[in-house]
């Protein structure tokens, strides 16, 4: 009853599903081990942010450059503050105690005694950077050679949350904290990082280190996770429409041998002509019968 599997067009049918399922699996796999992968990516990260705040600070030349490790740590640095380059960062959020606020970043740049200068993130505002109440409450940076204390930050890019890349900002304003954007803004060269500071002056909130890209539980984790269950239905969906389809197949092959033929369009064909014909009389011996009336 099932020689039919043997047949050319099953052999076509059965080695895609023989190849279709192992790939699913492995496809349904792999992404379960990238999602378990940030996983623990993020509990590592965590562990490192915790270490991080209890460590004691670091010059920030043996820090450079950011990595995962080295983000988050507590990074120091000595110099003046550039009081005529100080830029707000607009629609920054940073969560309270009555859940999100919409506010702005103030930063400094600090010229350091190495000649380069250190984008400094001295805090966080409420409101609106474009409005004059609000810009009028940020505190002016402290004058004279000073050291900073804060969480060193790698440069962000057009991925990164808040960035606002496509330009068109106010002057005194910036998009993106990184060098390349701020390239064209100062006359002197400028780390590939910046810091954030731990304890920042009245009115301004301390911005907290943001996780490093790619260890956090962001939207890029949970599509890992969907694309898992997604491969593994579809070797569920090919392991079922192969049974449904032998089944099918077979029940066919048993009604033929039993002489029970199918109904419809699909009767036509020698067994069906032949059957219409015994049924009708026709036919060429049909035929005779009515020319001998």
């Amino acid at each position: 009853m099932y020689r039919f599997l043997l047949t050319p067009r099953w052999w076509g049918i059965n080695v895609f599903a023989v190849l279709a399922i192992p790939f699913c699996i492995f496809m349904g796999s792999w992404q379960l081990s990238r999602f378990d992968a940030r996983i623990a990516s993020h509990h590592q990260q965590e562990n490192r942010t915790a270490d991080a705040k209890a460590a004691a600070p670091r010059p920030l030349q043996s820090l450079l450059p950011v990595d995962q490790v080295t983000s988050g740590r507590q990074a120091s640095a000595r110099g003046r503050f550039d009081a005529t380059h100080q830029l707000l960062v607009p629609d920054r959020t940073l969560q309270g105690k009555n859940g999100d606020q919409q506010g702005f970043y103030v930063l400094t740049l600090l010229r350091t005694d190495g000649g380069k200068a250190l984008p400094v993130v001295r805090g966080w505002l409420p409101g609106d950077a474009n409005a004059t109440a609000d810009t009028a409450k940020v505190p002016a940076p402290p004058t004279g050679e000073v050291t900073v204390v804060g969480a060193l930050q790698a440069s962000e890019n057009e991925g990164t949350a808040g960035v606002r890349a496509g330009g068109g900002l106010p002057k005194g304003q910036l998009g993106m904290i990184s060098a390349a954007s701020l390239v064209n803004i100062v006359p002197y060269g400028v780390y590939d990082a910046w810091i954030t500071l731990t304890d920042p002056p009245a009115p301004l909130r301390a911005v907290p280190p943001a996780a490093v890209e790619g260890t956090g539980l962001d939207m890029k984790a949970f599509q890992n996770l969907g694309y898992t269950g997604e491969w593994f239905v579809f070797a569920g969906f090919v392991l079922f429409m192969w049974f449904r389809l032998v089944r099918r197949e077979a029940e066919a092959a048993k009604d033929a041998a039993l002489g029970i033929l199918p109904e419809g369009p699909e009767a036509v064909g020698p067994v069906g002509a032949a059957a219409e014909e015994s049924e009708t009389g026709e036919g060429a011996t049909g035929t005779e019968v009515r020319a001998g009336r």
